[in-house]
């Protein structure tokens, strides 16, 4: 017996070490081009076309200064847009995505089995398949070009609403709704009172994931807009990067506003976590 325990706890830290390993790849093969765009942005121009290294320069003041006046502050309009979009957005989006993962996960009423594999379906549809479809139909009523041809398509999200589904069937006891309903109160009440404090660790995933999919969108503002003051940054950056062909100097413009673009969602990430963590204690609490 004792031959066998000790093998036996021989074998399983090695069978940790793969799964470890892998890990650790798969986070190099994704902070590497981060770090590296956070080092080149810190780099002048002639640092930059020079040399290639993951030594920090000495131009990332000259970077920040020319790329907040370029075009006359051009890219702090295209950093509000984005804030726009995917903030608002995202707040529209988790409250469409609470409201109806609440009620296809608590109502009993004909056809919610068909709506929900219909919104299944549409997880699996690309949002690329979408973009010219929803650019011909708000042309037809005269929404194309506005800020709204970009807010209007993000607010249903078949993900979100999915996510939202599932949480709410384990998140928000029936028996709850049911003893609410006893007391006298109607449904918005129970759904304000009760459903809605319940879901707010999902909604904060929900919002989490809506804001980083609207803040990285290219394709649909691309095709949407033909004002650049209502470019977001990604788009923007397309044209300094497409200007950048007959002026090099906007390639270091571009690769400095790519590093300033992930620091909002680095740090909507760490205030974020917070719920999660709280979710969890709670979890624990409950067992």
């Amino acid at each position: 017996m004792s031959a066998i325990k000790s093998h036996t706890l021989s074998v399983r830290p090695k069978g940790k070490v793969w799964p470890t390993v892998v890990l650790l790849i798969g986070a190099v093969y994704c902070l590497v081009p981060v770090a590296w765009v956070f080092i080149a942005s810190s780099k002048s121009r002639a640092e930059l076309f020079t040399t290639f290294s993951f030594a920090p320069g000495s131009g990332l003041f000259d970077n920040l200064a020319s790329l907040f006046t370029y075009g006359g502050g051009q890219y702090g309009k295209w950093a509000l847009n984005s804030l726009l979009y995917a903030g608002l957005g995202g707040l529209l989006s988790t409250l469409v995505s609470t409201m109806a993962g609440y009620a296809l996960a608590k109502y009993e009423f004909r056809g919610r089995s068909l709506i929900f594999y219909c919104i299944l379906g549409g997880v699996l549809i690309p949002g690329i398949t979408l973009a010219i479809p929803q650019y011909l139909l708000l042309s037809q009523v005269g929404l194309a070009g506005g800020y709204l041809s970009v807010l209007l398509p993000v607010i249903i999200s078949p993900f979100g609403i999915y996510l939202s589904r599932v949480y709410a069937s384990s998140a928000v006891p029936t028996e709850t709704i049911e003893a609410s309903r006893l007391d006298g109160a109607n449904e918005w009440r129970t759904f304000r009172s009760i459903g809605l404090p319940m879901m707010v660790p999902g909604m904060v995933t929900v919002f989490m994931l809506q804001f980083v999919g609207i803040w990285n969108n290219f394709l649909l503002p691309f095709v949407m807009l033909s004002d650049q003051n209502n470019y977001p940054i990604t788009v923007g950056l397309y044209t300094l990067l497409s200007k950048g062909s007959g002026s090099p100097a906007l390639y270091s413009l571009a690769i400095t506003g790519a590093a300033v673009s992930i620091i909002p969602l680095v740090l909507l990430m760490l205030f974020l976590q917070r719920f999660w963590r709280l979710d969890l204690l709670s979890g624990g609490l409950k067992g």
